[in-house]
């Protein structure tokens, strides 16, 4: 009895070893064949976006690398909601990917009061594929020159002067925020629809101020219309070396990165996660990618998913003190 005990114990371990080889056997082989068909990349904002631009760029060299069609689906509201949702209810098989940012990936969840979907819970970070430095920025006939002149500027005449940005809660309105309070001053806020009005509202007199991504503001810069002085990252930037970083004047740990994840449903099988990982790593890793992508003012970053969601924490744990003391909300 107890040798058919014992036997009966090892035939069920070894049936369990099996079947965990087979189903790791699957998963190689659902990520050796993936993608099996045409694939979706859903961005939550709309063409020329700077989502919508590394969607376009990684997706044609994605589609020539598998042989599979990479099809750019925007879908754009609700600060950026309303795609990720798309991307965390999609079935998580990889026939559907997404490229998003930190607002609706993380730090949307500290502005509204309800989300239509569990970000930590729905989604899984693949990479951050890029990230574009945001610019301190100020029309010339402001007269100033440097971030220092710009505080002492506002702490002489608090309430004074406004600030443009991309609108509330977004990565330029918390930017400025967190300056105003790191330097001890206060400005007036004014929100517009995009960073192409709130560029015209500087070129016009209609705003003093304003931390705008670079691709925004760089042609306007260079027509010698607007001024740059600082970049809001925790380096300087690749694509603008010249800058210096507010923390050079400072002011530290304003890190307004403007980044671009790939992300998929959560449960999608790590084997796909993986082969995306790597074809997504090969891809920027190539000349030609990287060439495009500097024209944007962006710098390749392409790290490991527990390095994406690292940075994604820092952002949430960065903005929320801010969010928090100034009551700012979507809802």
């Amino acid at each position: 009895m107890q040798r058919l005990t014992l036997f009966l114990r090892r035939a069920a371990t070894a049936l369990a070893f099996i079947a965990a080889c087979g189903a790791a056997s699957a998963q190689t082989a659902a990520a050796t064949d993936w993608p099996k068909g045409p694939v979706r990349i859903v961005v939550p904002y709309g063409p020329g976006s700077t989502p919508d631009i590394i969607a376009r760029i990684v997706g044609d060299k994605l589609a020539k690398r598998t042989g599979q069609p990479m099809i750019i689906d925007n879908k754009a509201g609700a600060s950026g909601n309303l795609g990720t949702d798309a991307i965390a209810k999609a079935p998580p098989d990889g026939s559907t990917i997404g490229v998003s940012i930190a607002g609706p990936l993380g730090v949307n969840a500290l502005l509204f009061k309800k989300m239509p979907y569990d970000a930590a819970r729905d989604l899984e970070l693949v990479s951050i594929a890029a990230t574009q430095p945001s610019v301190l920025v100020v029309p010339v006939t402001l007269g100033v020159s440097s971030t220092d002149e710009l505080v002492t500027l506002m702490k002489k005449n608090p309430g004074k002067y406004n600030y443009a940005s991309m609108g509330a809660g977004s990565i330029s309105h918390l930017a400025m925020e967190s300056l105003a309070s790191k330097s001890g001053s206060s400005v007036v806020h004014v929100p517009y629809a995009g960073s192409g009005p709130a560029v015209t509202a500087l070129l016009s007199g209609n705003a003093d101020i304003a931390v705008l991504p670079a691709a925004a503001v760089m042609p306007q810069i260079k027509a010698g219309k607007i001024r740059a002085l600082a970049v809001a990252t925790a380096k300087r930037s690749a694509a603008l070396p010249d800058l210096p970083t507010l923390a050079e004047s400072g002011l530290k740990d304003i890190q307004a990165d403007a980044w671009m994840g790939f992300v998929v449903p959560a449960k999608t099988p790590d084997a796909i996660v993986k082969k995306l990982h790597d074809e997504l790593v090969q891809i920027l890793a190539d000349p030609e990618v990287r060439e495009k992508l500097k024209l944007q003012y962006m710098d390749v970053v392409a790290d490991t998913p527990a390095e994406a969601r690292a940075w994604l924490a820092a952002d949430i744990e960065r903005w929320r003190p801010i969010i928090q003391k100034n009551n700012i909300t979507l809802d």
